[in-house]
């Protein structure tokens, strides 16, 4: 019976007068009815070995479904796929149904609603990881499809005729209802899935982990399996979930144990490498490396390097090196159990060294482009390797510091080694100069015995001379700054190995440097620099302050390295601390550089009578407070013990007394101000006016106070011990100590309730100490014997009474300075009443005057009254003793001949005052009536 009839027959035309819905219902409903018949046709028994029907029944389903699978069919689809997987063993006929059902998987798929998407999502999942199993099918066109669908995917569109609703198997538009012609209509309302959904979902699948793992099933292969690395390559630079779910299958370490398989086309060992960068970029790189430290992986890596090797162009070889180089940061690597390392030893020596070893002898360098990325990355991996101590080893045995040492010479030193005719060009050269001083930096303090015997000291002290000198034909490379001639980027680069050099604090190195003269060289150096025009930037801060870095190294712990500092040295320092802190926080690095100079007095001026009497003449204490004021709190500690030591020096303590900011601060004061800020800090317990608020706990901070609970082991300090060291007040008591807590200048009564408790801080720090062994031993269930008990409660109570008597000279302060500022308001009122006293008597002065000139009767009765109080004359020789008193100065007013407001002149005179019912006193005889003084009455 034929099969096209039996559908007819189980499925009549649906009457036209039912609802649209309906029919279209009954429609889709007998489409799955037919994949339900074609799977139950392919599985039955009794029809199992009916070859030919299935391959009718599976060729009309695929024509019927040319234009895409849809989504709630793709489960039966691959119920179908799998069946015909398992009879292509025995019977090829159904490798073409297999490879045509996969190309149209390459097409989207699609869906009737907008939900099939969310409702089929793990259907398409489970559709793709069945597509990736179909890869046991040993057929090659089978393999090769499966992989060419899945690289579709990320390449593919939806077809012409289901944008336009043409029918794919009429190329007619649908004009009928018939039953032959119902799938058209249903592709009238069929969309492709959302863009990027299948991919999605291939994120979820097993497809990435299955075709990697198929890989083993291609060796012989080789096309398919070039291809498959294609695809590989493709998923792995798409998506980060691809790389995880690759590398959960070990895909790194497979793609590096395979990546050397031959090939006839070249492009296996290319691929692998891309897919192994993309697993790097995309995945998790410390599992990627995990992956390729095993000994298999790193033979496979290092043949595939030399094989690389021979080709001209070193690219490939380039993106190996960076691979190792990632392997080489893994502390689990077995680069050099492997002899891998050796050799990369051996070829980041090459050309500088002669020779005889065999993998150099046929190399040939084009010094081109990426011959120079190779020489670096050789060299980089030296850095790598210098953790271990074996690399030091092969190190030493491959003569590597000679072979830096060449590479770090200027050009003059080596123009003999670069007269051949194949050489490094002028700019590639100081690219490989700074990469071997950057790989000094590091190698030479782990290496400094074979870098003192291959005179390394001396190399880099005329590295540096050179560095100094004006040379126009070097220093066009991009490392360097300041344009051509500029040597910035080599000086920065050679102090930085001189930094490491001195940091290893070995004495005779420090000793052979001292000897070829690099104090006074590194002082000469530093202020040609600040004697420059240019503008400061990084690399210039940076070179400045490892100069100072270095020189404290050396002079430390040596007095006779702190006369060779001598006065330039001091000089060098007084001109940064001149500076101040006004650019401290610009960015570019002037805070190190104010530590770096702060610790400069320390460690080479302080110890030493003669620098530091010479600091002292030029001011150098002034400053140090200068910038004690003005910086930030981060750099007080430094500057506060740099002050203790130079204390120690009696001709220090005059400076630090006499010394004035500009608001008239001293320097006691400024000691006492950073005291309260420093405890606001700590949160210690204070009132209102900075006194003592809590007898019991004079000192203790908040911190303190929470650890109070806590019992530490003996061989550990308690936090009465570390706060020693960890704030200011400590030092600053120090100081104090050494100044004098009496007759100390501009304090005012704030100052001296908090010099109250500085002076007893000492007392206070030990009965805190003795109150925090009583509590430990408390804590740790400890009972002392009686006497010791008895010592340790007097103790605690002395200090409680101790803080109870600052604190009550602390109130006494307050209350004599209350008073002061209770007698200066009494004080300040009495001038205010004299002033207004004095300005009522100016006033009733002016008017008397006034009215006397405006009105002529008032003027003649004054003047009676004049003539008739005015006192008889005394015989002559008779004393006249004044019993006018005065209080203050009037004005008086004189006319003249002028007329108008000119004619009045005013001046000052002196006026008497009587009390009440005195008669005024008249001017003398000498005086003119116009000029008397007018008395006034109460």
């Amino acid at each position: 019976m034929d099969s096209g009839k039996a559908v007819h027959r189980r499925k009549p035309d649906i009457p036209v007068i039912r609802p649209r819905a309906s029919d279209e219902n009954q429609q889709v409903s007998a489409k799955r009815l037919e994949l339900s018949i074609v799977i139950r046709l392919l599985e039955d028994p009794l029809t199992a070995d009916l070859k030919e029907r299935h391959l009718f029944i599976l060729k009309k389903l695929l024509k019927r479904n040319q234009i895409g699978f849809l989504l709630k069919e793709l489960k039966g689809i691959a119920k179908i796929l799998n069946i015909c997987a398992e009879k292509v063993r025995d019977h090829p006929e159904y490798v073409p149904i297999l490879c045509e059902a996969l190309n149209i998987c390459s097409l989207p798929f699609l869906k009737e609603k907008a939900s099939d998407e969310l409702t089929y999502a793990q259907d398409v999942i489970e559709f793709l990881s069945h597509m990736g199993c179909l890869m046991r099918v040993s057929d090659a066109e089978v393999r090769q499809q499966i992989v060419a669908s899945v690289k579709s995917f990320y390449s593919c569109v939806a077809p012409k005729q289901l944008l336009d609703g043409t029918d794919p198997l009429f190329k007619t538009k649908p004009r009928t209802f018939s039953s032959d012609n119902r799938f058209s209509r249903l592709s009238l309302r069929l969309q492709p899935a959302s863009p990027g959904y299948r991919l999605q979902l291939l994120e979820r699948s097993d497809l990435p982990q299955t075709l990697l793992l198929s890989m083993a099933a291609l060796e012989n292969q080789p096309a398919i399996r070039l291809q498959l690395l294609q695809t590989l390559q493709i998923l792995s630079s798409s998506s980060d979930l691809n790389c995880v779910l690759i590398l959960n299958a070990r895909g790194a370490e497979m793609i590096c144990l395979h990546m050397n398989e031959p090939d006839p086309s070249g492009q296996v060992l290319f691929r692998s490498s891309e897919i192994l960068w993309n697993l790097l970029e995309r995945g998790n790189k410390e599992e990627v490396t995990a992956q390729l430290s095993s000994m298999e992986c790193v033979l496979s890596l290092k043949e595939a390097f030399f094989t690389s090797l021979g080709h001209s162009d070193h690219q490939l070889t380039n993106e190996l090196l960076v691979i190792v180089a990632l392997i080489a940061e893994n502390p689990s690597s077995l680069l050099i159990e492997s002899s891998f390392a050796k050799d990369l030893v051996v070829l980041a020596t090459f050309p500088e060294l002669k020779t005889v070893n065999p993998l150099v002898h046929n190399l040939k360098l084009n010094f081109s482009t990426e011959d120079l990325k190779m020489k670096k990355l050789l060299l980089n991996l030296l850095v790598l390797l210098s953790g271990e101590f074996a690399a030091l080893q092969l190190f030493e045995e491959e003569r590597v510091i000679p072979a830096l040492l060449t590479l770090m010479k200027p050009p003059t030193a080596s123009s003999e080694r670069r007269s051949g005719s194949g050489r490094w060009s002028s700019a590639q050269q100081e690219e490989l100069q700074l990469q071997a001083l950057t790989i000094l930096a590091t190698i030479a303090p782990l290496m400094l015995e074979e870098y003192v015997s291959c005179q390394g000291i001396a190399c880099l002290l005329l590295l540096l001379d050179w560095c100094v000198r004006k040379d126009a034909l070097f220093g066009h490379s991009s490392h360097g700054t300041g344009g051509r001639g500029s040597k910035t980027a080599q000086m920065f680069h050679c102090i930085r190995v001189l930094r490491s050099v001195t940091s290893s604090c070995v004495d005779s190195v420090n000793q052979d440097l001292c000897d070829q003269g690099v104090i006074n060289q590194l002082l000469g150096i530093l202020m040609q620099m600040e004697a420059s025009p240019d503008e400061e930037d990084v690399i210039t801060l940076e070179i400045k302050l490892d100069i100072q870095l270095i020189l404290s190294l050396l002079c430390e712990s040596d007095m006779h390295r702190k006369e060779l500092f001598g006065s330039e040295g001091v000089e060098m320092v007084l001109h940064f601390l001149r500076k101040g802190s006004d650019r401290f926080y610009s960015g570019l690095g002037h805070n190190k550089l104010i530590l770096s100079t702060v610790d400069c007095v320390w460690s080479c001026i302080v110890g030493c009578y003669t620098t530091e009497d010479f600091f002292l003449a030029k001011e150098g204490v002034s400053l140090l407070l200068d910038l004690l004021s003005s910086s930030p709190g981060c750099v007080h500690c430094n500057i506060l013990a740099t002050l203790l030591e130079l204390c120690d020096n009696p001709n220090a303590l005059p400076h630090v007394v006499s010394w004035r900011d500009g608001r008239g601060q001293t320097a006691p004061g400024l000691l006492l101000q950073l005291w309260r800020e420093e405890e606001e800090e700590l949160q210690v317990s204070r009132n209102q006016h900075g006194g003592i608020a809590d007898p019991q706990r004079p000192l203790l901070s908040l911190h303190q106070q929470h650890d109070t609970k806590l019992s530490f082991p003996a061989d550990v300090p308690s936090q009465a011990v570390l706060e020693l060291s960890e704030n200011l007040r400590a030092k600053i008591y120090s100081i104090l100590c050494k100044i004098g807590f009496h007759d100390l200048p501009g304090l005012s009564a704030k100052h001296y309730v908090t010099l109250s408790i500085v002076r007893r801080y000492l007392d206070f720090k030990v009965g805190e100490v003795w109150e925090e062994i009583s509590g430990e031993l408390s804590l740790d269930g400890v009972r002392p014997i009686s006497p010791d008990e008895e010592a340790l409660s007097t103790i605690c109570k002395i200090t409680e009474d101790t803080a109870r008597r600052v604190a009550a000279e602390q109130n006494s302060i307050l209350e004599q300075r209350e008073k002061e500022e209770l007698g200066e308001e009494e004080l300040m009122y009495a001038e205010m009443k004299s002033h207004w006293r004095q300005q009522e008597l100016m006033a009733k002065s002016w008017d008397s005057y006034v009215s006397r000139t405006s009105n002529y009767e008032i003027l003649k009765e004054v003047k009676a009254q004049r003539e008739s109080t005015r006192p008889k004359p005394k015989p002559e020789g008779t004393a006249v003793h004044p019993t006018e008193h005065f209080i203050g100065q009037v004005i008086a007013a004189e006319s003249t001949d002028a007329q108008g407001s000119a004619g009045l002149k005013l001046m000052l005179t002196r006026a008497p005052i009587k009390t009440a019912g005195q008669d005024a006193v008249g001017a003398t005889t000498q005086d003119p009536e116009y000029f008397s003084t007018v008395s006034v009455k109460d």
